[in-house]
């Protein structure tokens, strides 16, 4: 699969508590092979699986079998200990999507396991549409819940629209665009570039520069405020927090709990680096009530 991590990277590890946010595809099937990802655990954080072509089905240690299509909310929580697969269905054609993951606060990161799905309905922008998965924008709000203030959103917009929109002024933002050429605020973002927005302002200006429709995913939340270990499919405050998930995993803990009908064997985890793993957390507002970009 051809896949783009735009977070976390050197400059910055969170957005809100977004902590991860690969972008992949479009991607022939036929040619890729598709996703298969077998059973693996996920600690102290929520993922989102957000679709814009394919099928993908859904495993996990809840008992939870479940399809995600495009428009559709998939959002799993791991807090203390999960474990899932992923697998494209035959039915996929193209894969093209994101898989985000959510930093959950030091007060809930031991959360006990959860599986939500929601289906947001479309909204009418003045040159574009949002379908809005968490939080709140446009007039429209999701009704799943989150640990921290939160907004996920798909934006698309018209060729040449100028889309101006309220926003949280308590609130980071990121804009990912996946096709198109968008100017976020002050910021020109290409595809697969991700726009960064500072707390402090109350809309949100987004310009389509091009002659296509564009689509972009927006993400939003008040500053995390925590630093955090992230290391391979598990987020802790500490190395030895990742010691011991690791351990745990590799022992086949009841922690993870199992995963029924995925043919494929569980995901071992990687050895560990020899250096002890830090915290990380964000570098000081460098262009206070400002946008930038990164890669």
């Amino acid at each position: 699969m051809t896949v783009r991590r735009t977070l976390p990277q050197r400059g910055r590890t969170l957005i809100g508590a977004w902590c991860f946010a690969d972008h992949y595809g479009p991607d022939d099937v036929a040619v890729s092979g598709g996703m298969m990802v077998p059973p693996h655990p996920h600690t102290g954080l929520q993922t989102v699986s957000w679709l814009f072509s394919g099928e993908i089905e859904h495993r996990d240690s809840l008992g939870t079998h479940a399809l995600v299509r495009p428009g559709e909310l998939n959002l799993m929580t791991g807090g203390h200990g999960i474990s899932h697969s992923e697998v494209s269905t035959r039915r996929t054609s193209v894969l093209h999507g994101v898989q985000l993951w959510v930093a959950l606060p030091e007060e809930h990161r031991d959360a006990p396991r959860d599986f939500r799905h929601h289906v947001p309905t479309p909204v009418a922008l003045d040159g574009g549409e949002a379908r809005v998965f968490l939080g709140t924008l446009a007039g429209d709000t999701s009704p799943v819940p989150t640990f921290s203030p939160l907004l996920g959103a798909e934006i698309t917009l018209d060729a040449h629209a100028d889309v101006t929109l309220e926003i949280d002024p308590r609130f980071e933002h990121g804009l990912l665009v996946d096709q198109g050429d968008v100017r976020m605020a002050d910021t020109p973002l290409r595809r697969a570039e991700l726009g960064y927005l500072a707390p402090g302002s109350h809309t949100l200006r987004l310009e389509n520069t091009g002659d296509t429709p564009a689509r972009t995913v927006l993400l939003g939340g008040t500053p995390f405020g925590e630093q955090i270990v992230m290391w391979w499919n598990f987020i802790g405050r500490s190395h030895d927090d990742i010691v011991r998930a690791r351990e745990e995993w590799q022992n086949a803990s009841d922690r993870f709990g199992s995963v029924d009908g995925c043919p494929a064997d569980r995901l071992m985890a990687p050895p560990l680096p020899n250096a002890s793993l830090t915290p990380r957390g964000n570098p000081p507002h460098s262009h206070p009530e400002g946008s930038e970009k990164t890669r």
